[in-house]
């Protein structure tokens, strides 16, 4: 099914459940994730030199390949779980919570990040998940090493996603402020990369190249 995105945005603030404890859950800020996520990734590698019995050089390198798979995990959950809607009220609502509010309020500072605890109970699903796979192929040890890469590859594209909205783009970045701009305001069914812009090239769903001369603000 196609995406259906709004292009249309407003400003302020979205709200997403009435219960306010809930509503809290929803939120948070830069230093907040660092601090939980940093000491979550710290401890997964020392688990993983500790406890797992990892080499330095096997860490190295299943935590560059971890984050290599996260961009590509970056592009297909965008494309096809955040942007995944029907006419099911159900449907409707999951999209509206995982991604719909963002569309509709891309400047609410609050939620341009994961808040930590949605954000490890997903990790936490989805390390059973990756542990469940090196399992079946007999080298489970080495998911505490790729794992801690994944996880890093979503901080460093959860916070090059929030700069996207909050700040001007360095020159040398300016066409990842643009194609990401592109996605929000014109294209919701193209430009799902927000980190990179490669795998929208490999599955075709780059903006059209006469949009790249035509100015976009993100308001």
């Amino acid at each position: 099914m196609k995406p259906k995105v709004t292009t249309e945005f407003h400003h302020g603030q979205a709200r997403i459940f009435k219960n306010p404890f809930l509503e809290s859950l929803t939120k948070t800020n830069p230093i907040q994730n660092i601090i939980v996520y940093g000491i979550t990734i710290i401890a997964m590698i020392s688990f993983a030199y500790i406890k797992i019995g990892l080499s330095p050089i096997e860490i190295i390198g299943l935590f560059i390949t971890g984050v290599f798979f996260w961009t590509f995990a970056e592009y297909m959950l965008h494309r096809f779980v955040f942007h995944w809607v029907t006419e099911a009220k159900w449907s409707q609502r999951f999209h509206f919570i995982m991604h719909g509010s963002h569309h509709h309020y891309p400047r609410d500072e609050e939620r341009l990040l994961m808040p930590p605890v949605p954000g490890l109970l997903m990790a936490s699903v989805l390390f059973l998940l990756f542990y469940c796979i090196f399992w079946i192929l007999g080298i489970s040890q080495l998911s505490f090493g790729f794992f801690p890469g994944f996880f890093s590859g979503y901080l460093m594209y959860s916070f090059v996603h929030r700069a996207t909205h909050v700040m001007r783009p360095p020159k040398r970045f300016k066409s990842i402020w643009q194609h990401h701009s592109l996605h929000h305001y014109r294209y919701p069914d193209k430009a799902f990369g927000v980190s990179n812009t490669f795998w929208d090239k490999v599955f075709g769903t780059m903006p059209p190249s006469k949009a790249k001369g035509k100015k976009e603000e993100l308001a």
